[in-house]
């Protein structure tokens, strides 16, 4: 079989979360593959008003956390699910402060993790996050 027919393999299902910041028309919040969730990296922008939840590290980690949470939900997982998580920081030197909310969402499960700093975030954002969760 050739790599352009598709046959019996799964197909990603894309998911749109209603109530959440929308998602660029270019992405999906999230995609469904098998038995995988693979989200979108979240700002911590609240989905109330539509803009970061504060100008701090502490707020932006818990707002994309959480934005994150409800993904999982509506696609049938949870937080307890996540087999990766990717953090992106505007400033790496602050990832103490991300780790400290981080902790609080993943603290008996320990997800494999990965921090890396960037030059600049949508929004003048300080965190994006992203994960893999299995269902």
């Amino acid at each position: 079989m050739s790599q352009h027919q598709q046959g019996d393999r799964p197909r990603p299902v894309p998911l749109t979360i209603p109530g959440l910041p929308p998602a660029n028309p270019t992405y999906s919040q999230a995609t469904v593959l098998g038995n995988l969730v693979f989200v979108s990296g979240m700002l911590g922008i609240d989905p109330l008003t539509n803009r970061l939840a504060g100008d701090d590290m502490r707020s932006q980690t818990r707002q994309a956390l959480l934005n994150i949470e409800r993904i999982l939900k509506e696609a049938g997982s949870g937080l307890d699910r996540v087999a990766r998580c990717n953090l992106y920081l505007t400033d790496y030197g602050r990832l103490s402060e991300a780790n400290e909310v981080y902790a609080e969402f993943f603290s008996t499960h320990k997800p494999a993790k990965t921090g890396v700093g960037v030059s600049e975030l949508w929004a003048g954002a300080l965190i994006e996050i992203e994960v893999t969760a299995a269902l």
